[in-house]
């Protein structure tokens, strides 16, 4: 018989429970399944978020990433958590060491059980492990090159003297307790490049960015929970808030609350300021690289971790009218298991029970989000003011035109002879067709910032108001009229306090 049928054949076993079945004993080729592994799907800001994730759920107060790419590149993630025991190491060190089935404390933010080897050996071939725990040091180690060479599953425990010799492993022994995972022989993180220092940087700049907005919740102090400091290289990790909590402007919905298997999911929606009432910086916050309309939708935390955001879970398109429009959804990590969590914890989809609330809460934000659009970022409210331009619906349509009743416009009309009325109307008629909506729809959708006010300053408003009030007669309706509601008329209505000014010096004239 041939080696390997044989070998096969020693393999088979009668199995006790079913009758005609053969038990094979059949393992994964450790080197193969481990390379395999790696193609799992990590970039290096989810690997190191991932990473960050453990450090959390050891209770760390302070975590230190140091990279370096000399003379060998490698990483190192420092927290100080409460450290592993030896048995606890080993096990942490296992593949699959916690069932996803397996019910999790509150505030744990791991699931499978894979994360700290595949996100480790994503990026790097060799991934160490030291832990400080009741004064105690234990180092393990994975080596792909090793498992290779040697075709099993061989894990590396380090010697004192080869723990000493390790970067960073003074941080290490300053702390009462912690964990440090290293990368190094890092084959996946430099492929391609030619300038190893540069590429570092600038990915390490694009994780910089990922934890400012994954952990954005645990970088600040939130409730009773406390605050989480992340460094790079000794600069701090500062936190990006997605919904623009501090800015004045931004519109809070009212909260709800979905039972789902008897656990709580939080539904909060929020409305962004209008464009024109944030800085560049505020614009770049919200919006990022990608732009404030693709950014829009639901942000989905677990444990107050990000998992996913800017997206509406195909419930809704994403178009103008909603670009300002974000909702928080906070699930608990008891309910993984419907929402179907990926291993990397970059993907989630809602359950069906969930679905049908989600929708009815695009309906109602989106609503409001358009409104703040429309009226630039003024909340609605029961005041009617008076516009430059009216939208007209028409045979499905719509279309502006410009609004003949506006006070500056009528008194012009007023002034004109007939003859001039002519011209003057079809001077109006040509402002109207050719209103650039196709280039303002392809403006207002980009990052750029509209700027129909920003040179109207208050030298020119003056002028303006003044003018208009002169073109009526002393004493008139018609003045008090305008001089009543000067504050409702757009554009005076953007500079309430100085034309409340002007029209309180003309009315003591009256």
């Amino acid at each position: 018989m041939h080696g390997s049928l044989k070998i096969y054949c020693q393999q088979i076993r009668r199995c006790e429970g079913e009758e005609g079945m053969k038990e094979i004993d059949h393992p994964p080729h450790a080197a193969s399944l481990l390379e395999s592994m790696r193609s799992i799907g990590y970039t290096l800001e989810s690997a190191i978020a991932d990473l960050i994730d453990n450090s959390i759920s050891a209770f760390a107060k302070n975590i230190c990433i140091e990279f370096r790419s000399d003379p060998q590149p490698y990483l190192a993630i420092i927290d100080d958590g409460r450290g592993m025991s030896i048995q606890t190491i080993v096990d942490a060190m296992r593949h699959g060491s916690t069932s996803p089935l397996a019910q999790r404390e509150g505030g744990d933010l791991g699931r499978y059980g894979l994360g700290l080897k595949t996100a480790s050996l994503s990026q790097c071939r060799r991934m160490t492990v030291v832990s400080k725990h009741n004064g105690v040091v234990n180092g393990f180690c994975w080596d792909l090159d090793v498992i290779a060479s040697r075709q099993a599953w061989v894990m590396l425990e380090l010697e004192p003297a080869e723990l000493q010799g390790l970067p960073h492993y003074e941080d290490l022994m300053v702390l009462k307790s912690g964990t440090m995972v290293l990368m190094e022989k890092t084959d996946r993180l430099m492929a391609g490049e030619v300038n190893v220092e540069s590429a570092f940087r600038e990915k390490m700049g694009q994780v910089h960015h990922h934890l400012s907005l994954v952990f954005h919740r645990f970088l600040t102090k939130e409730g009773v929970n406390p605050k989480l400091h992340i460094s790079i290289n000794g600069g701090a990790v500062p936190s990006i808030d997605p919904f623009l909590q501090d800015h004045k402007a931004t519109q809070r919905l009212d909260e709800e609350l979905l039972t789902i298997d008897g656990t709580k999911v939080s539904v909060k929606p929020f409305i962004l300021p209008h464009l024109s009432k944030l800085s560049i910086e505020e614009v770049s916050l919200a919006g990022g690289n990608e732009g404030l309309r693709s950014q829009q939708g639901f942000y989905v935390y677990r444990n107050r971790r990000l998992i996913i955001w800017g997206t509406w879970f195909r419930l809704a398109k994403k178009d103008e009218l909603s670009k300002l429009a974000r909702v928080r959804v906070d699930i608990p990590n008891a309910l993984d298991h419907l929402w179907t969590l990926d291993i990397k914890k970059s993907a989630a989809h809602p359950p069906e029970a969930v679905r049908k609330n989600l929708r009815r809460t695009i309906e109602r934000i989106r609503n409001v989000s358009g409104r703040t659009i429309s009226f630039k970022g003024r909340v609605a409210s029961s005041v009617e003011f008076t516009p430059g331009w009216l939208e007209v619906i028409d045979r499905g349509g719509f279309r502006f035109e410009i609004n003949k009743e506006h006070p500056v416009v009528r008194q012009f009309i007023l002034s004109q002879t007939a003859e001039g009325n002519g011209l003057l109307n079809s001077f109006l008629d040509t402002i109207e067709r050719s209103f650039p909506a196709d280039a303002l729809y392809s403006r207002m959708a980009s990052d750029f910032k509209p700027e129909f006010n920003s040179d109207y300053n208050e030298s020119k408003l003056e002028e303006a108001v003044r003018s208009l009030i002169q073109s009526t007669e002393a004493g008139s309706f018609a003045r008090k009229s305008i001089l009543a509601s000067l504050h409702l008329i757009e554009p005076f209505n953007l500079h309430p306090l100085a034309v409340k000014k002007i029209a309180e010096e003309y009315m003591t004239d009256e």
